[in-house]
């Protein structure tokens, strides 16, 4: 029987593919792509002028906008930018007045286009209709116009349409008969009745910019009269069959009968999978119908981040045995749900590893369109570990769905909707409907794509949020259940939708590093209100220096003419050949933080998921170099795929320690977990711990026989006593599971807790008193620690975490320092292990402590430790340093550096380094200063102060009628 029946398929499959290839009746198409005519329309003449009768005089190429065509205004500090600008302090400082000067605008609140234009604007081309075309379907496809366009058939308008989430797509089968036509749309990227926020990454000058024009597929599509203007499935694992949904549409007038034919077949697996076909019959009466049915799978193969596997289903329209239309679609079989606080995918817990995408795209300024592009995104979110990627106020194109299918990657887009800055929700304005609209569009053109597995209005919204939310999220529960939904992407302090089906809040995030930093803390007591799944949103924001190798990768519309202004600016302060270093040094540490940060998300209970901002480097908002990757998506050097997937992956050993930095009399603990987010648990996973010094050789090994069951799992605890060490010493354990990718490892250190005695003739003091001077004037060598004494330098905060998000965001918000940099072969670090950079070790000796500003130094003159400070300012800093004064040698620290301090800590073994570095003959400083410039520093504030200029935000931090005047 099961043979017959076997047979049966075979023949009834064989039939279908026989009817498809005789009767086959492609939908045609007419690309638009190439010249087109064009004209501005600033002045808004061009409706009331019947510019679509006219023939327009100049040219561009389609697709693409008019920045890539050279076509627009110059940039100008008049020029009407679409976004926030908090930090007004560019328009008046007059350090900075250079880059305001004509020819040389040089703007460090975002990357600038070449040209820049908002308004509306006309393009027009003529076309040839086929005669067989006279009884056709016809639809004018844009797929990506930027934003509202009108359209005319020669002198007859089509419509308007305005989105920017779906391609824009006009019946014209009324108004082209065979021959030559002409179509002219005009294309209007203004923000006006409906207002999605200037800030949106939908169209700010923050992120992809305000274009306008036409990007993607530009063409006229020819169907038959009666064809499926839609088709939906949804998936039913329990069920095994996918259901259905299509929208057959009839323009004979006329009825008609017909089947429609379903077939779907696997087609990006090794494993493969036909399923078996069936009919639809249908009886055409009126305009549009509605048909529902179900697709037995059988033993389909589901889809997910590990086996991607997908369908190609093709639906046939059959009228008297002929295909009179096609069409197809691909899917997954998945089911992506949450259970109670976590997500499950099939069935299967999962953990959300994510990155907020901001429609950054350095060399067009748009999103691209063809699938190449976004698989090489994807497949680079997937080298670093990741799983998901949301997409802040925007939704992007098709291709990108394509690739996160077949790439694995579980997305959720957003409406286009930052309804914050400027615009708000839930009082009935236009962009109440709008935002239903949009969504309904993204459901429709994307809905059947296996990625899009969660959905939210947009980003961070005011009005009656709550109110309107919450029938936001009602009304996508009832409507589509593919995917999960929660209202908004917000942060702490908004409030909370009751119904989302899952959390993207912060709140719960960042490394409370005020206290002395350990890894067994959790955020379990910030999330135990939610009763969903919670995403950390935003997670990160931990700022980098600026590569300025990355200049010369625009060679597109856009030029980083920030980064040309900060590199100037930071050879003005003479530390331009330490551009390099500090990138790498404040790199360092800012990986350092996304690694605990991630682990501390991964540790704790009940905990599904983050979203960085960002994996790739946001280049607006002030210039968010918050990325380990650039705005190319390329990495920088100080971390690759390989060393951040130790930490961020679907398997990640943890280590719980309750510190980093130990003396000799301690022992040294640590429990020991993995964090499973794998395809699989492991039955009998061997979990190797490692202890081992700087030279490599291992001081201690524990073997856990483990399995491994999907989400945490706690092995034990390991500990070592530390008292054979007997110097300053670097350890790291290493945890790794035996036999497969997974590894982790942790820097620990070890001081001595009693140090020998030095018997030196350096003098220490914490004031540059008349004893002090008198050393210096005999040859002699003073330490000067003037912890908590600076005043040049007073106003520059430092913490051990770097800059967040930015200080011309947040108007120079502490901490403004992005680390520190030192030489580790500088004999003063000779009993203090250390690399170029931050490392755990020393959070007590820079945290909160004061810097000094060496802004009158010899342009050569280089500390000892270096910090580095936030490149809207340059300032050249240090925390130590040293100089021949007075005919002696002096170190001064801003750090509290002193023999007071206990032994086995970091902070007294620094000291007790240098202090012994200085009574050696190693001692010798390279420059000679006066001493007056030295006690400068206690007496003098800072030239350099940063100003705000304006007090409020954002529209009153515009530029007024008069640059010089303060508002």
């Amino acid at each position: 029987m099961r043979l017959k029946k076997h047979l049966v398929f075979l023949c009834l499959f064989s039939i279908f593919n026989c009817v498809f290839k005789a009767f086959a009746d492609e939908p045609q198409r007419i690309p638009l792509a190439g010249t087109w005519r064009f004209k501005m329309d600033a002045a808004d003449r061009g409706i009331n002028e019947k510019w679509f009768a006219k023939t327009l005089d100049e040219q561009v190429k389609l697709p693409g906008s008019m920045a890539e065509n050279n076509k627009g205004e110059n940039i100008t500090l008049k020029t009407q930018w679409t976004g926030s600008i908090y930090d007004s302090s560019f328009f008046f400082n007059p350090r900075l007045e250079k880059y305001r000067k004509e020819g040389n605008i040089k703007i460090p609140f975002w990357l600038t286009p070449n040209k820049h234009y908002v308004g509306a604007a006309w393009y027009q081309k003529d076309v040839e209709i086929p005669a067989g075309w006279a009884k056709k379907h016809l639809i004018l496809f844009l797929e990506q116009p930027h934003t509202e366009t009108i359209v005319w058939i020669d002198d007859q308008q089509v419509g308007m349409q305005n989105s920017m989430v779906a391609p824009h797509q006009y019946n014209i089968s009324k108004l082209l008969s065979p021959g030559k036509h002409t179509i002219t749309i005009r294309v209007d990227n203004r923000i006006k009745e409906i207002n999605v926020g200037p800030d949106s990454h939908s169209l700010t000058d923050h992120t992809q910019g305000n274009w306008n024009g036409i990007n993607g597929r530009m063409e006229i599509i020819a169907d038959n009269l009666l064809y499926l203007e839609d088709l939906q499935v949804y998936p039913n694992l329990k069920e095994a069959t996918a259901q259905l949904k299509i929208v057959l549409n009839n323009e004979i007038g006329k009825a008609q009968k017909g089947e429609i034919h379903i077939s779907a077949q696997s087609f990006n697996s090794s494993k493969k999978h036909q399923v078996r076909p069936i009919i639809i019959k249908f009886n055409s009466k009126g305009a549009s119908d509605s048909l529902v049915a179900d697709l037995p799978m059988g033993d389909f193969l589901t889809w997910d981040e590990f086996s991607p596997a997908l369908y190609r289903l093709t639906a046939a329209l059959m009228v008297k045995g002929k295909k009179v239309s096609e069409k197809q679609v691909t899917f997954g079989m998945r089911s992506f749900k949450a259970d109670g606080h976590y997500f499950t995918i099939n069935g299967r817990k999962t953990f959300l590893r994510g990155t907020v995408d901001n429609a950054v795209f350095p060399l067009t300024g748009y999103p691209a369109t063809d699938l190449d592009s976004w698989l090489r995104i994807m497949r680079k979110c997937k080298a670093y570990g990741l799983n998901h990627v949301r997409y802040h106020s925007w939704c992007p194109p098709e291709a990108a769905f394509e690739a996160a299918d077949l790439v694995g990657i579980y997305l959720q887009p957003e409406g286009p909707s930052w309804a914050n800055h400027g615009s708000s929700l839930g009082y009935g304005a236009p962009i109440d409907q709008f935002i239903y609209d949009e969504t309904t569009r993204m459901a429709k053109q994307y809905g059947n794509y296996a990625s899009f597995c969660m959905m939210a209005y947009g980003n961070e919204p005011r009005g009656r949020q709550v109110e309107y939310l919450t029938e936001f999220n009602n009304y996508w529960k009832a409507k589509d259940s593919r995917r999960l939904y929660t209202g908004a992407s917000v942060g702490g302090s908004w409030p909370v939708i009751p119904n989302n089906e899952f959390m993207v809040r912060a709140g719960a995030r960042g490394l409370d590093w005020n206290r002395q930093p350990e890894s067994y803390s959790t955020y379990a007591d910030k999330i135990k209100q939610f009763a969903v799944p919670f995403v950390a949103h935003e997670m990160g924001q931990y700022c980098v220096f600026p590569n300025f190798d990355e200049i010369k990768k625009y060679t597109g519309v856009y030029r980083a003419k920030n980064f040309e202004l900060f590199q100037e600016d930071l050879a003005d302060h003479h530390m331009a050949d330490q551009a390099h270093l500090f990138m790498m040094a404040s790199g360092k540490l800012q990986a350092l933080c996304y690694k605990y940060e991630i682990e501390k998300a991964l540790r704790t209970p009940n905990y599904s998921g983050f979203q960085l901002l960002s994996l790739n480097d946001y280049p607006g908002q002030g210039t968010a170099l918050v990325g380990v990757l650039d705005a190319f998506w390329d990495d920088k050097g100080y971390i690759d795929s390989t060393a951040f997937t130790r930490f961020c992956d679907d398997v990640v050993p943890l280590a719980s320690l309750k510190k980093f930095t130990f003396n000799n009399s301690e022992t040294f603990e640590a429990e020991i977990q993995v964090a499973n987010y794998s395809q699989n648990p492991f039955d009998k996973a061997t979990v190797i711990c490692y202890l081992k010094d700087e030279l490599g050789k291992t001081l201690f090994t524990y073997t856990y026989k483990s399995k491994l069951v999907i989400g945490l799992n706690t092995l034990g605890n390991i500990s070592y006593s530390l008292s054979a060490i007997s110097k300053a010493t670097k350890l790291n354990l290493e945890v790794e599971i035996a036999g497969t990718k997974y590894s982790n490892n942790w820097n620990v250190w070890v001081y001595p807790d009693k140090l020998p005695q030095l018997q030196t003739d350096v003098y220490y003091t914490t004031a540059l008193d008349a004893k002090a001077k008198a050393v210096l004037a005999k040859g002699g060598k003073v330490f000067l620690n003037a912890a908590g004494q600076v005043v040049k330098g007073k106003e520059v905060v430092q913490t051990f975490l770097p800059v967040f998000w930015n200080t011309s965001w947040f108007k120079m918000r502490p901490p403004h320092t992005l680390g520190f940099l030192v030489n580790p072969k500088h004999p003063a670090f000779a009993d203090f292990p250390t690399a170029y950079h931050s490392e755990l070790q020393w959070w007590e000796i820079v945290n909160k402590q004061q810097v000094m500003v060496l802004e009158d130094f010899p342009a050569d003159f280089r500390p000892i430790i270096q910090p580095i400070d936030t490149w809207f300012m340059n300032r050249r800093l240090a925390s130590v340093f040293e100089a021949k004064v007075g005919g002696g040698k002096l170190v001064v620290s801003s750090s509290d550096l002193s023999p007071q301090k206990a032994d086995g800590t970091p902070a007294k073994q620094l000291y007790y380094s240098i202090v012994k570095y200085m009574a050696s003959a190693d001692f010798n400083p390279k420059n000679d200063i006066k001493i007056e410039l030295v006690e400068d520093i206690f007496k003098t504030p800072t030239k350099q102060q940063f100003d705000t200029f304006t007090k409020s935000s954002p529209d009153e931090l515009r530029p007024k009628s008069s640059l010089q005047n303060k508002n």
